[in-house]
């Protein structure tokens, strides 16, 4: 019998606890139902928040705790998701009439934000942040669903393709396009960076940053959340998940697209899932008649308060992405009103791959930054000046922006990779363009110092390496004779002679042979009327090999390989332009040599 009286005891306590929290619901209920929302956010700063709010009763106590608020979001969120779904699934036209309704759940989900906010702010260790992300997400993926429905999903606006069979053609076309205009990744390829300057569409990177961006740990309810909303089950986040979200462009439809980018990614990329939208917009009507669909586009950004600059900025994106002439000379047109000190760094890569650099430098200098914010966007800014013609300028801006980079000397200031790592690769990249554009003999004109020599000896010489009829090598010589360092031009000369005997010996096109023979014979006999202008003593210790080989031509820890990434056949330099009356030099006492006109 007393077994049985404390049973009912206990359970008695068990409904009140029901009964009183089912109250406490209701009133939270009607709180959020009637944007009171400032009633409950009350009710945990003054209630859950008081220290001197204590009971004994296990009621009560439970009543005054936090838990009970979590709970109560917990469950709402659940209601609100099921009535999400039930509406979702229905057809267009019922869901046009289910508006009002979808607006009252937006107002809803703003206030359980809100709530969860004073949570998070008023008690440490908050474990509600997954909660807080999916009720964003959901937002957000809810006023986009609200667009489409009054849109009816574009069921009635005519699409410039013919199916999605036909869209996804032309994604592969815009895929291929860009990567055949690539240039060469030489960043990766000496830095071993992270970086990547391979080229790309504008939407892939766009895609592939909601990829990256998935946070929190714990992911199980916000998946079954997003899974539950999805159209067709979960078939699209299964996709997206196999295929990244990359490879889930072009969607299939509208809802589709509103889905994969307002249920996926984190919640505050939402200005980059709406530019991710719209570039889907412009992609499916470009070419029809603007007055049959830029009412929709106007509209979309009106109802986000999205801006003409982000709109036309997202209308460029496709264009460059748009391998046609035509979309290439209307982003071309609409460049100058995007350009900002916040225009995307890939714009002037994108226009020099298609092969307009001087737009690309006036991007550059619209943004105000010239590039270099990254060493990818370093390489463009040297790319682009070269191939404007802008070598001096190109070198400058090397010497200037690996300046920058050395004098950062703190490490939580430091770009990486390294101030070295910079050097390396814009200089050799540098005679790279220079080699690309048949300009290589203006490289040894410009003032390099030790540093910058090491990677332009490297450059040089191997690629004369490579191909030994080119002119490489004796351009190499005739760098130090300019410098009168007579005796770095007699170690490579040497070098050479020996590799282009070897060479002659093994080919067999006499009209190649006879040339590296002509221009072997005229550089040797150039070195040797310079080395005559050494002492007697250094010549004969010069020609006996016992001179030391100077450090710059025999690098310890180069890993550059510098043969041609252009794949193209370069006119040689006539190097007869380059020639110079060896002038007389005098040796004085401390080892130096002396021209005459620096006495």
């Amino acid at each position: 019998m007393c077994d049985d009286r404390l049973l009912d005891s206990k359970e008695d306590g068990e409904n009140r606890l029901v009964a009183d929290v089912e109250r406490l619901y209701s009133l939270f209920d009607v709180a959020l139902e009637n944007n009171l929302v400032s009633l409950i956010c009350h009710y945990v700063t003054d209630v859950c928040m008081d220290e001197s709010a204590v009971s004994s009763d296990p009621i009560i106590a439970f009543l005054l705790d936090e838990k009970v608020v979590k709970d109560w979001c917990r469950r709402t969120f659940k209601i609100i998701l099921a009535e999400l779904q039930a509406i979702y699934n229905l057809t267009v036209s019922e869901m046009k009439t289910k508006l009002s309704s979808l607006l009252k759940i937006s107002s809803k989900l703003a206030g359980m934000s809100n709530v969860l906010e004073v949570l998070e702010s008023s008690f440490r260790g908050h474990d509600m942040n997954h909660l807080q992300e999916t009720i964003l997400k959901t937002k957000q993926h809810l006023e986009v669903m609200m667009w489409c429905i009054r849109h009816q999903f574009l069921e009635n606006v005519q699409s410039r393709y013919s199916d999605f069979a036909s869209w996804s053609s032309s994604v592969r076309e815009r895929k291929s396009a860009a990567v055949q205009r690539a240039w060469p990744d030489s960043v990766s390829r000496i830095s071993e960076s992270a970086e990547q300057s391979t080229s790309s569409l504008f939407i892939e990177d766009a895609l592939s940053n909601l990829d990256t961006e998935q946070g929190y740990a714990d992911k199980d309810e916000r998946e079954l959340a997003i899974t539950s909303l999805l159209t067709g089950g979960g078939n699209l986040f299964f996709m997206s998940k196999l295929h990244g979200m990359a490879g889930c462009y072009p969607f299939e439809n509208l809802r589709s697209a509103a889905d994969l980018l307002f249920l996926q990614g984190n919640s505050d990329l939402v200005l980059a899932k709406q530019a991710i939208f719209l570039y889907y917009l412009f992609d499916r009507h470009w070419t029809i008649p603007r007055d049959n669909w830029r009412n929709i586009v106007d509209d979309f950004a009106v109802t986000f308060s999205i801006t003409r600059h982000a709109l036309l900025e997202s209308f460029v994106f496709y264009l460059l992405d748009d391998h046609t002439d035509e979309a290439l000379k209307e982003a071309t047109a609409l460049l100058p009103e995007i350009a900002s000190p916040n225009i995307h760094p890939k714009v002037a890569q994108a226009l020099l791959e298609r092969n307009i650099p001087d737009v690309a430098l006036m991007v550059l200098r619209w943004s105000g930054r010239d590039g270099g914010e990254t060493l990818v966007e370093a390489v463009t800014a040297v790319r682009v000046r070269v191939e404007c013609g802008l070598l001096t300028e190109a070198f400058m801006y090397q010497r200037t922006i690996c300046s920058q980079i050395k004098d950062k000397k703190s490490k939580d200031e430091m770009k990486e990779p390294s101030s070295s790592v910079w050097l390396e690769v814009l200089v050799t990249e540098i005679c790279y363009l220079c080699l690309r554009g048949n300009i290589l003999d203006r490289i040894i004109e410009l003032p390099w110092n030790s540093d910058e020599e090491k990677h332009i000896h490297k450059c040089l010489f191997d690629f004369a390496t490579s191909d030994p009829s080119s002119t490489a090598g004796s351009l190499l010589v005739v760098f130090y004779l300019q410098r009168y360092r007579y005796v770095e031009a007699y170690q490579v000369d040497c070098k050479l002679q020996n590799m282009e005997e070897d060479f002659i010996s093994k080919n067999q096109d006499d009209r190649i042979s006879y040339k590296v023979r002509s221009m072997s014979h005229w550089r040797k006999g150039l070195v040797g009327q310079s080395v005559d202008l050494l002492p007697d003593v250094l010549q004969q210790q010069l020609k006996s090999g016992n001179l030391p080989e100077v450090s710059v031509l025999n690098p310890s820890n180069e890993n550059i390989s510098v043969k041609s990434n252009f794949g193209v056949t370069v006119q040689e330099p006539i190097l007869g332009n380059l020639l110079f009356n060896a002038p007389k030099v005098q040796w004085e006492g401390n080892g130096v040599f002396a021209h005459p006109l620096m006495q």
